[in-house]
């Protein structure tokens, strides 16, 4: 716990020139010195603030959760009402015309809530089918439960006024995870004055523990129309969190967590078909799959979950670009498994889940193994994944443990003989194993420590990784002043040897009131590497960074809200303390009182050392001076026409670099119904400069002088038939084109000289087309038939003289993809299906 007394100790592991590091960051410990200093003489903020309690009420006969709130057993039951405005206007009280009922009732197997949401008219309500997990442009009311009253985890159930759910956990540590998926129940009704919705939420659906009679509370409402969120216990935007600002709901008596046992099988067909018009390659394949995912209540605080022969073919496309940097690309995670329920495998960011599935490891190696007369005939960009297990949960003392398991198949690439058409395999990825097993401990306060073990076990020969972390996050007993860090060691085992590395975060924060600041350190040493199982983009660094933040939350003559902001980034390299470059940043962001958002920004940079773009140990690129600025425009999302717009530029002195962008959505409510989106953003740099190759004759590092341009255009539509059926349609265009105006080498200072000899052509074109179309069924709760139509192009080349128009023609003269599937998955769970039997 941190409180008045509190001290630390800000860890520098030995460096070959340590003083350099201490001189550039004197000012930097100085201000953190300061921070404490204000920790041990401020005042303590006022925590006085009453918290709402709602009794907790057992359900005396039966309700159908059809949305009419007029059964008999919601008569004389406690009402949650009262609610407090978050935004626009924070601290008001929600009118009577506009009031928010809440009811809950329990029996021994669900929570059963109740609301009417008043308004004046039905024209106030902002309602469109959208599909789940989608409440951005919806009124919705959502209730939170804490079910260990720890103010740091919570569950939320949301519903619109069409009746599509929305559900997500939350924790101090890692926010608001959306993907989350529960089985539960809701419907809503349309009213002359306002909306009404029932919701049934099964214990299955939450955890917590036996014997608890008190849970943290809250319910928030959304009027889209007005940018209203309330909150029936009030939250107090001056006040950082959200879970530890709950309300309370008393007396719960005689529930227990529900035996836990439910099954989701599959079955998936897919046809695919791609002109390869090579003799003896098929251009058209089938496929048909089955498999199960399985959740089961190992006891009453912990959970296993398993997918046994998983099939993720009909996830959403990535966003593929043409890469130039140094560093690999990022792509968003689709598939179920790997986006539910990891707020523990995230602690300490060691976790990147499309490692588990991704590239084979020697992928590329085999084009080097290879004699002349042999061809490539298969190669797998994926490895396939053969099973996936999660353990998580919370003791009712507040220990979270999680457990992780993966295992991915041998891959191999398939080789031929030119002349003999014999074929041979080729090992490009062992049988691997990923784990992580992670302890996390709730303190007083909303503090929390954690312990995480992630390894990477390859059969054969291959290296192992593993990596452990420390990872702390505590407040003081107000929650104004936050500490938090990590400690990691990782290790690769080779045969014959083992690599040690470690890193190093720490930062320190006050996030309460109008006022804030952090001051932040990381440092990782050059043998540190969690890129295994995580994300690393480089190792060998210290970083420092601080900032101010100054907000006004009570809406003036010109705006609801602004907050400015002032943040400063040094970072130098942690073995010789090479100057990687600085910023410093001043921006703000605002809501206007016509509900619409804005902001801009001005950041100043200092070229450093770039030891990663040449490509080669030891050398480096020395980066110019910039300076960077940035604006947007956006609507209120309600509005039937919504629009926003995003502009931002860049001066480099570094033979006179620039940068434009600029970006924009237009998006269309036709009805309820229907909707169509189109986003639209075109980047272009001038004299941009960047690696292009190296002279083989002279073993020059050879960089470019550039023109660079990309445009990416998304349509995106959807048609709902209902709250249960609809389609969505998403379709991307992106296009890429680099042009070499002079190739250059890179001297021994970093600095670049202009070269006439190489003759390389370093000019890129590319295009690429993506089709995601899919028809999605709710036939029961947590039960889907899925139809999906993926098509997919892709053109590179060197052809620089083609706008945008001859670009996207050309595009579909390439070969197609094309993959059209249909999967069907159900959820049986054991509990419903024995009360169903036995009414029958």
């Amino acid at each position: 716990m941190v409180n008045a007394s509190s001290s630390f100790c800000l860890i520098l592991p030995p460096v070959k020139n340590k003083s350099i590091i201490l001189n550039s960051s004197s000012n930097f410990l100085l201000i953190l010195l300061l921070f404490f200093c204000l920790l041990n003489s401020a005042n303590a903020q006022d925590s006085s603030k009453s918290i709402k309690s709602l009794a907790a009420t057992r359900l005396q006969g039966s309700i159908k959760v059809d949305g009419d709130i007029t059964d008999d057993a919601w008569a004389n039951v406690p009402i949650a009402t009262g609610f407090v405005e978050n935004t626009p206007n924070a601290g008001r009280a929600e009118s009577y015309e506009n009031r928010t009922e809440i009811k809950i009732l329990y029996d021994n197997f669900s929570i059963y809530i109740a609301g009417y949401c008043h308004e004046k008219s039905k024209d106030s309500i902002q309602k469109e089918l959208v599909g789940r997990d989608r409440v951005g442009t919806n009124d919705f009311v959502g209730v939170i439960f804490d079910t260990y009253n720890d103010k740091i985890n919570g569950s939320g159930f949301y519903v619109t006024p069409l009746g599509e759910q929305f559900d997500a956990k939350y924790s101090s540590a890692n926010g608001e995870d959306k993907s989350w998926d529960a089985v539960w129940y809701s419907e809503s009704k349309l009213l002359a004055d306002g909306w009404s919705f029932e919701m049934r939420i099964p214990y299955a659906a939450l955890r917590f523990s036996k014997n608890t009679e008190t849970w943290g509370l809250n319910i928030t409402r959304k009027r889209n129309k007005f940018s209203q969120q309330l909150y029936w216990n009030e939250v107090d935007r001056n006040v950082n969190g959200f879970i530890n600002q709950e309300g309370l709901w008393t007396g719960i008596k005689d529930i227990a967590p529900p035996f836990r046992l439910s099954l989701s099988p599959y079955f998936s067909a897919y046809v695919n078909h791609y002109p390869y018009n090579v003799k003896g390659i098929s251009n058209t394949t089938q496929s048909v799959n089955g498999g199960m995912d399985l959740k089961y209540g190992i006891n009453q605080n912990y959970t296993l979950d398993m997918t046994l022969i998983p099939d993720f073919g009909q996830v959403q496309s990535d966003r593929r670009v043409l890469n130039l940097s140094p560093f690999e690309v990022v792509y968003n995670e689709n598939r179920p498994f790997f986006t539910e329920g990891l707020e523990l495998f995230n602690k300490g960011d060691l976790f990147y889940s499309r490692r588990v599935g991704s590239e084979p490891l020697r992928k590329g190696a085999v084009e080097r193994q290879i004699t002349p007369g042999q061809t490539i005939v298969d190669n797998p960009s994926e490895t396939s994944l053969i099973n996936g297990t999660k353990i998580s949960g919370r003791s009712q003392s507040g220990l979270g443990l999680g457990f992780f398991n993966a295992v991915t198949k041998k891959m191999y690439a398939t080789v031929e003989d030119d002349i003999t058409k014999e074929q041979y395999k080729v090992l490009t990825s062992p049988l691997t194993n990923y784990n992580i097993i992670v302890a996390d401990q709730t303190l007083k306060n909303n503090s929390s420590i954690s312990l995480i073990n992630t390894s990477v076990l390859r059969d054969g020969s291959d290296y192992d990784a593993t990596v452990t972390a420390f990872v702390y996050d505590l407040f003081n007993k107000t929650a104004n002043y936050n500490l938090a860090g990590k400690m990691a060691v990782s290790n690769l085992w080779y045969s014959e040897k083992t690599i040690t590395g470690y890193a190093q975060d720490i930062e320190f924060s006050k996030n309460n009131g109008r006022f804030n600041y952090s001051g932040s350190q990381s440092l990782a040493n050059k043998s540190y590497d969690n890129n295994d199982l995580g994300i690393l983009f480089n190792n060998d660094y210290i970083n420092h960074n601080i900032e101010a933040a100054y907000k006004w939350i009570k809406p003036t003559k010109y705006f609801n809200n602004l907050t400015l902001s002032l943040p400063v980034n040094i970072s130098h390299r942690l073995s010789d303390a090479g100057f990687q470059g600085a910023n410093a940043r001043f921006g703000f962001n605002s809501q206007l009182k016509n509900l619409a958002s804005t902001g801009a920004s001005l950041t100043f940079v200092r070229g450093g050392k770039n030891f990663y773009e040449p490509r080669r140990i030891g050398r480096f690129f020395q980066g110019g001076n910039a300076i960077n600025w940035s604006t947007y425009y956006s609507l209120n999302s309600a509005r039937k026409y919504f629009s926003d717009y995003a502009i931002r530029g860049s001066s480099n002195n570094l033979l006179n670099g620039t940068e434009f962008y600029i970006g924009s959505e237009q998006r269309y409510r036709f009805s309820d119904k229907v909707s169509l989106s189109i986003n639209l953003t075109a980047n272009s740099f001038k004299n941009d400069v960047g690696f292009a190759g190296i002279d083989a004759a002279t073993n020059d590092i050879i960089f470019a002088k550039r023109k660079r341009f990309t445009s990416v255009n998304d349509l995106t539509g959807k048609y709902s038939f209902n709250n249960k059926m609809g389609i969505n349609l998403a379709v991307r265009h992106y296009w890429s084109q680099v042009q070499v105006n002079q190739f250059l080498t890179l001297q021994q200072d970093g600095s670049v000289t202009p070269n006439n000899t190489y003759s390389a052509n370093g000019n890129r074109n590319v295009n690429l087309f993506n089709i995601d179309m899919q028809y999605s069924y709710q036939i029961a709760q947590g039960s889907f038939i899925n139809i999906v139509w993926k098509n997919a192009i892709s053109s590179f080349d060197q052809q620089i003289n083609e706008g945008y128009l001859k670009n996207f023609t050309n595009t579909f003269i390439e070969p197609q993809n094309n993959n059209i599937s249909i999967k069907i998955l159900y959820f049986l769970d054991y509990i419903e299906v024995k009360k169903k039997l036995s009414k029958g």
